[in-house]
This record gives C-alpha cells, structure tokens and sequence, in this order.
C-alpha cells in the first residue's frame, strides 16, 4: 500500500501511497470525508450485511456483459469497453491503472469481486465534492447507492479522516458498539482488512474485506469448484 514517514507508533506518522490510482483514492476520500458519515456504530454497518449483499448480486448481470467471451473474468480491453458503454471519463491509461489495481490475483482477469471493488472506486473518484447528490455517476442508481453506503462506512472508521483506517481506529469505532468482546472482534475484523499486514488500512482493502464479510468471494469459490468438477 504505502509506506511510513517517521517513527512506528508516532502519532504524526504518515502514510505514502504507492500508486498514482491509490493517490487519487487517498485524496477523494479525504474530500468525502470532510462531508462526515450518517454511520454511527459499527454495528450499524453489519445490519446493512443483507442489503448490500443483495445489491452487490444485482450487479452480476452487469458484471457477465461485460465478460463477452463469459470466462468468469474481465479482461483490459473488456473493462476499457466497460468503460465507455458507462460513459466515464477515464484514459485508456487510468482504465489500465484500475484493472492493476484491482487484479489483486495477478492472473490477468478480473473476478466478480474485484469487478465490485473496481466500480466503487470510480464511483468514489468520480465524486465531486460541491454536489454530493450528483445523478447517477456510471449509470447504476441502485448499486451507486450501496457504494456510498461503504463510504459512509469508511469514513465512520476513519476518525482522523487521514484517508486510512489505523487499529486503533478500528477499535474505537468498535469499542463504541457495547460489545464485550470488542476488543477481540476489532483485532479479527482489522486482520482480515489488512491484507498486507503493514498496519493501516486503505479504501480498497476495506472493499475487499466487504465483499468476503456479505459472502461474495465464498460464491466465487465455489463456482470455480463446480467448474472444475465438470
């Protein structure tokens, strides 16, 4: 992701983001997040599980349209058709930036999941700050919905509205749940958003960690099995 400036545990450290996309996304949400979150407990955010679940489905459709040879995978050159049927306005280069982005498998395709992932990040740097309930963004009003949903999330996690979410926010924003076992959980929950363990959290790990929470990597996994018992 990034890496530290100054002193491990120092307050004042600060975190550089590897990519020019991660950047981008790091600036955005530091944008959104001056504009606060409706989210107020962590608990709040597992009681959406259902809803987003259901959203994030009603997007596969979408997802196998866009997969023209419907090898389970989106392509570069599919996502850059993807792109211009959804009339965004990115570069071929910034198109191929978020594939590499998103490609987290580094197999050269892109999966539902990082398919989710991928739309929520240009629906988060297609924001414009001075009209935040902007139409449609990439012509998906019901899935654009859920994705400001997992804003909302990340900028109720992110108390210092830095663009990262730290442990120790992690266990803040869990803490102030009630639960007993807080402690327990915000370290469980914090570990499977880390995925490169470097201590803080960025905006796409957390979608990754999502889409994994709601069940949607567990569906992936089992259609590749079935696909391979055949």
């Amino acid at each position: 992701m990034g890496g530290a400036v100054g002193k491990a545990g120092s307050p004042k450290k600060a975190w550089v983001p590897e990519t020019k996309v991660e950047a981008k996304v790091v600036e955005a949400m530091r944008r959104r997040e001056t504009h606060g979150s409706s989210i107020k407990s962590f608990n709040s955010i597992i009681l959406k599980f259902p809803k987003i679940d259901e959203s994030f489905r009603n997007c596969k459709a979408t997802f196998e349209q866009f997969d023209e040879d419907s090898n389970g995978s989106i392509d570069k050159e599919e996502l850059r058709k993807c792109f211009h049927k959804l009339e965004t306005a990115f570069t071929d280069e910034e198109i191929y930036d978020l594939f590499e982005t998103c490609d987290i498998n580094e197999d050269r395709g892109m999966k539902f999941n990082e398919f989710i992932v991928l739309l929520c990040l240009v629906y988060l740097l297609k924001d414009d700050p001075a009209t935040p309930q902007a139409k449609s963004r990439i012509g998906m009003p019901d899935l654009e919905a859920t994705f400001e949903t997992l804003v909302g999330a990340f900028v109720f996690l992110d108390k210092n509205k830095d663009g990262y979410v730290s442990k120790s926010e992690m266990v803040q924003a869990i803490n102030e749940s009630g639960e007993r076992s807080s402690g327990r959980i915000a370290m469980k929950r914090f570990e499977e958003m880390d995925w490169d363990k470097n201590g803080m959290v960025n905006f796409k790990e957390f979608l990754f960690a999502f889409t994994t929470w709601v069940g949607i990597d567990d569906d992936e996994d089992e259609e590749g099995g079935e696909e391979k018992e055949d």
